[in-house]
């Protein structure tokens, strides 16, 4: 039986590519081990959003050929990178074995058959933006939440964006593919769903020609042993008021708005290609604030976008100021070839950027922490993540999505179960997470 490691980078949609060709290779009979160096075939899925992604990218496989020189093990390169940099990969990097862009990584079992028929180096990144539905999943995450992909692609070709050229166009899945798999997820026993797509909020409208990401959340809210759901991804200019509405009422659906806004300044956001401004944005967390009182709000900025002035910046850090978003993250513009900020004037140097996002970060630091703090005193749902031992456990509410957000840490005299829902009242705060006890 032959053994297989695989290392997923990158984003959640490059986790659910990674638990497929998992599943895939499960079900052709190969055993799925946690160290790389028992392996017989290495998978390294590559992440090239920005240079960093790139750089952590090229360092695991590199990691991966050196295991390959100690032991008989194959190395097989997927996703973005792969896909981005295919050409330059074979060239520097010569050991690789297979590489698979981002399309049909879904052939995954036959291109390593095909590698060990001729025992020649297996190259696939051609363009292909059919999606196949109904492949098997092996869960990277526990078995009590999931990242449920409801499209591929992106056609909104913001300038500091490469994913169009990596990934294709905007393909949405068709609705009742999508229900089918959160069935199978819900049985296997997934209890919180979080959507996931380069933009969610764009659901349906190539496909059905309208919007019907709040039709799709109706549908999947049927399904009993789902209890939560959560949505990320939505762009500002495509939160439309029928899924405000769902939103308002849906009990299983989260008040989480996870929206990428990137900038403030409407000179940056036209610069970037958002097809928003102030005025929108700010109109439209006013609205979602008014409508639902309780809607956490999470972002990402970008600073130092070429062009960015003392002035955008100054509006910025006002923004936060003035509109305390519970959850922010600040990136550091990341100069990307093939993409047309890349051939922008006035790129600022990297230690401005460095010192745009500390100060970001340091203002958001304060909001963070006294948002926490009108929490005390009151009660929420936790999920539990994880037990830390000495009567503590690790938590969630509605407020935090795995991975990205704070946690709770939760008292408790009586065992908890993991992957359960608590009531939890909060006694204390730090700057991103919330200390509670079980009720």
């Amino acid at each position: 039986m032959k053994k297989i490691y695989l290392q997923s980078l990158g984003c959640s949609k490059n986790l659910v590519d990674s638990e497929n060709m998992l599943g895939i290779l499960k079900k052709k009979g190969y055993e799925i081990v946690e160290y790389a160096d028992k392996s017989d075939y290495i998978i390294i899925n590559t992440c090239s959003f920005i240079n960093d992604a790139k750089e952590e990218s090229i360092n695991s496989i590199i990691e991966a050929v050196q295991l390959k020189g100690q032991n008989d093990i194959k190395v097989i390169v997927t996703g973005c990178l792969a896909q981005r940099y295919s050409e330059d990969l074979l060239k520097e990097i010569p050991e690789i074995d297979i590489l698979i862009g981002t399309y049909e990584y879904e052939k995954i079992d036959q291109l390593i058959e095909e590698y060990e028929n001729k025992n020649k180096k297996v190259i696939n990144v051609k363009v292909d933006e059919t999606i196949v539905e109904n492949l098997p999943r092996n869960l990277l995450t526990p078995k009590y939440y999931a990242f449920l992909k409801i499209s591929e692609g992106c056609s909104n070709h913001c300038t500091y964006c490469v994913i169009p050229k990596i990934r294709g166009k905007y393909r949405s899945r068709r609705m009742d593919d999508i229900i089918n798999e959160a069935r199978i997820l819900s049985n296997e026993g997934v209890k919180e769903m979080i959507l996931i797509a380069q933009d969610t909020s764009k659901y349906g409208t190539d496909l059905y020609g309208e919007r019907q990401l709040h039709i799709l959340i109706q549908e999947l809210s049927k399904i009993e042993d789902i209890k939560w759901i959560r949505v990320h991804y939505l762009y500002p200019e495509d939160l439309y008021d029928e899924l405000i509405e769902e939103f308002k009422h849906n009990d299983k659906l989260l008040k989480y708005f996870d929206i990428p806004l990137q900038h403030i300044s409407d000179d940056i956001l036209k610069r970037m290609n958002r097809n928003t401004n102030k005025e929108q944005i700010t109109g439209l967390i006013n609205k979602i604030r008014k409508e639902i009182p309780y809607a956490v709000i999470r972002t990402s900025l970008i600073t130092g976008f070429p062009g960015e002035t003392e002035e955008d910046h100054e509006m910025l850090k006002q923004f936060l100021i003035e509109y305390k978003l519970d959850r922010v993250g600040v990136f550091k513009y990341s100069r990307e070839e093939n993409t047309a900020a890349y051939k922008l004037r006035n790129q600022i140097k990297e230690e401005i950027k460095e010192l745009r996002q500390e100060e970001l970060m340091k203002i958001q630091q304060e909001i963070s922490y006294n948002n926490n703090t009108v929490r005390i005193g009151k009660s929420y749902d936790v999920m539990i993540d994880e037990d830390s031992g000495d009567n503590e456990y690790l938590g969630r509410t509605y407020m935090d999505s795995p991975e990205i957000d704070g946690c709770v840490f939760v008292n408790s005299d009586v065992k908890l179960n993991i992957g359960e829902i608590y009531e939890v009242n909060i006694v204390d705060a730090l700057e991103y997470d919330l200390i509670g006890d079980i009720i």
